[in-house]
């Protein structure tokens, strides 16, 4: 069981945004998420991956293969109180779900 954020390189977030945009991400998949899925994920270490995309474009195309999949996801628009303007789109959290469902959405993708 895995967890893959996917994380926009061509809007320049700094680290911490970065941060706070793949934790929203996170967890707004988990809550998603079917219980018994949500519970195998957690007592197995939570593993996830941060890898890049390059645009909005990917992320949307991304989240349409993992809903053709069944896999939770949830793309995440930033509120736009510090770098980014309201309602950018800045990360895709694919999963939880097994490695290789994950795998078959983001498995191309580089690590962040």
């Amino acid at each position: 069981m895995k967890q893959a954020i996917v994380a926009r390189t061509d809007i320049g977030m700094g680290t911490g945004k970065l941060a706070a945009q793949v934790a929203h991400a996170s967890l707004s998949a988990v809550e998603k998420t079917e219980k018994s899925a949500r519970s195998e994920w957690k007592g197995s270490g939570q593993k996830k991956v941060v890898l890049k995309g390059d645009g909005e474009r990917t992320l949307f195309e991304l989240a349409e293969l993992a809903d053709r999949e069944g896999i939770p996801n949830a793309i995440v628009r930033d509120a736009g109180h510090t770098q980014l303007e309201p309602g950018t789109v800045t990360t895709l959290a694919v999963g939880p779900a097994a490695d290789d469902r994950v795998d078959r959405v983001t498995g191309d993708l580089p690590l962040y």
